[in-house]
């Protein structure tokens, strides 16, 4: 299995909208837009879960710089979040911490 990262999604952009995104190039088995706990409304990024490794690169490759919903998406892989406490005050991600394509 193989995950994606895509941020800049439009605000009306839902799971099944971004599923369709990506599934004509291989079989999806998630895809999640992060919403904010408190209000349900969308922070403007996601994830997609392949089967297998190539697909994921043909939609990467395909579909990083595409636009859905009206607004140019960036498709990156993810990269696992592992434990502690993330970020460091500073650096690409600002002032949250360390940035990255993290799930």
């Amino acid at each position: 299995m193989a995950k994606l990262f895509v941020g800049g999604l439009a605000w009306a952009t839902n799971d099944d909208n971004l599923k369709t995104h990506f599934a004509v190039h291989g079989d999806v088995t998630e895809a999640k837009v992060i919403t904010d706990r408190e209000t349900g409304r969308s922070r403007g990024f996601g994830f997609v879960t392949f089967d297998d490794d190539a697909s994921a690169t043909a939609a990467k490759d395909a579909l990083n710089g595409s636009e859905l919903d009206g607004r140019t998406i960036r498709v990156d892989s993810a990269v696992e979040r592992r434990g502690g406490s993330g970020g460091g005050g500073g650096g690409r991600g600002g002032p949250r911490g360390g940035g990255g394509n993290r799930w």
